[in-house]
């Protein structure tokens, strides 16, 4: 193989396949791409034939020093796309400005403005469907949303400004590649492959003959001469190699992308810090007369009661989502008088959580995690104070507050962007501030963990990079 490229691009997840798409679009015909992967490809009829997605397990790749936190990643061709659970809500516009609106947390080098015309770019490649938003749009969700389920409607009649179908890429209607979603509510691997995926939906892109996909191929570190990268080593095959090009663009994860760049010698006060994730409690609520699970899809309803407003600048803002996933009511008669909602709350940036390379073994990452913070407890706290008159409009006959989750397995925060060097690693269009013919992308950018869903925001993140080369 030669091994000299125009560009590099490490993984096949949603940070470098929309960046390789939005490269694609203006690269000339004899450009040459090369795309490390470090799993392997796996048909969707193995998928649901093994009830995996694939052979490499996590404890294969990390170490977790605090297993109160859960890091849920998949290794393999798509990456995580295979496994999520397709849900795409944007981000807030306060989402962006934390520290100038609220006070609290830091505030992102770019603004909802900027970034919105590529949120509408994502939707369309992923046939989003949806109906109205507590955010500003340009432009109508590619498709119509999902049916509601009777409790959803009661809660958007009672909220019409603050509850909306939950934007998704599990299609309502057949797309050219995926059929429309089967509502099983198992979307994890999901039977009918109806949700968006990078196999499904952007294969094309790594069969373009400009590209060559390399798997199995474990990045360890970015070469680098006089602050320039000049390529990458990896391991493949249980060899070392190195190929050479005049851009890299890590678009691994938030647990890779930083010990790649340990490993490469980058080193920076906030490398590794602030991974983070979102942590969830659920509501469980038994009805009075009220059926659930009319919805069309898996996860029916948005709720925006508690998200946003001047409490953010003493407690977590909070995302409701609603389950059309028929866990019933074990009572004669009343097996769908039950609603679970899910509310998510963000946390704070805190440096004491951190990912690194293993001291024991270099090709490991070590992970230590503070567990959510007083911010996002503050949160929690006032859910179970206002929970009851929030659900007041349903007919609730018992109401049950769960304990928190481990993680909504949104890893974001280890590569954090920034317009000042010395309190970030990249600057905002995710060029790194010390090499900068490399790009680090996806979620480890974030700045903050955010109530919202990353995919859609990282996704719309890899369009504007590779717009801003």
């Amino acid at each position: 193989m030669d091994t000299r490229f125009d560009v590099i691009i490490v993984g096949t997840s949603f940070a470098s396949s929309f960046f390789l798409h939005r490269y694609l679009a203006t690269a000339p015909q004899t450009a040459r791409i090369l795309v490390l992967e470090r799993g392997d490809f796996y048909e969707h009829k193995w998928r649901i034939k093994n009830r995996q997605h694939t052979k490499t397990t996590l404890e294969a790749t990390y170490i977790n020093k605090t297993p109160h936190k859960d890091w849920v990643y998949s290794v393999c061709f798509g990456g995580t796309s295979n496994a999520w659970w397709a849900c795409t809500p944007r981000f807030l516009p306060n989402d962006f400005r934390m520290k100038s609106q609220y006070g609290v947390g830091v505030d992102w080098p770019i603004s909802y403005d900027q970034l919105s015309p590529y949120y509408d770019e994502v939707e369309k490649l992923m046939f989003v469907a949806g109906d109205g938003a507590p955010y500003p749009r340009a432009m109508p969700y590619p498709q119509p949303a999902h049916n509601l389920t009777d409790p959803d409607k009661v809660l958007q009649r009672a909220y019409p400004d603050l509850y909306f179908p939950q934007p998704t890429a599990r299609p309502r209607h057949a797309t050219k590649n995926r059929p429309a979603c089967c509502a099983t509510g198992v979307c994890s691997l999901c039977p009918m492959d109806a949700k968006y995926t990078v196999q499904n939906e952007m294969q094309h892109l790594y069969d373009d003959s400009r590209v060559t996909l390399e798997l199995n191929a474990h990045v360890l570190a970015v070469e680098t001469q006089a602050e320039v990268a000049t390529g990458v080593r990896y391991q493949q095959d249980g060899k070392e190699k190195i190929a050479k090009a005049d851009l890299v663009a890590l678009g691994a994860n938030a647990v890779f992308n930083p010990c790649i760049l340990e490993r490469s010698g980058l080193d920076h006060p906030l490398l590794g810090r602030r991974i983070d994730d979102q942590v969830s409690v659920m509501v469980r609520m038994d009805l009075d007369g009220l059926d659930n699970f009319q919805g069309s899809t898996s996860l029916t309803g948005n709720g925006y009661m508690l998200y946003d407003g001047e409490h953010r600048k003493d407690f977590s803002g909070c995302l409701m989502e609603s389950a059309n996933i028929p866990q019933l009511r074990a009572e004669y008669g009343r097996w769908r008088q039950r609603l679970y909602i899910k509310c998510i709350f963000e946390n704070l940036p805190n440096d004491a959580n951190r990912v690194k390379v293993s001291p024991d073994n270099p090709l490991m990452a070590e992970i230590t995690h503070a567990n959510y913070d007083s911010y996002a407890q503050r949160g929690i706290d006032n859910l179970h104070r206002v929970a009851e008159k929030v659900f007041s409009p349903l007919p609730i006959e018992k109401m049950t507050i769960l304990e928190p989750t481990k993680g909504e397995a949104h890893i974001v925060g280890s590569v954090v962007m920034g317009n000042d060097p010395k309190t970030s690693v990249v600057d905002k269009h995710l060029k790194h501030h010390q090499v900068r013919n490399l790009l680090v992308l996806g979620g480890s950018a974030f700045p903050t963990a955010t109530p919202s869903n990353p995919s859609l925001t990282l996704s719309a993140l890899s369009l504007w990079a590779a717009e801003h080369l």
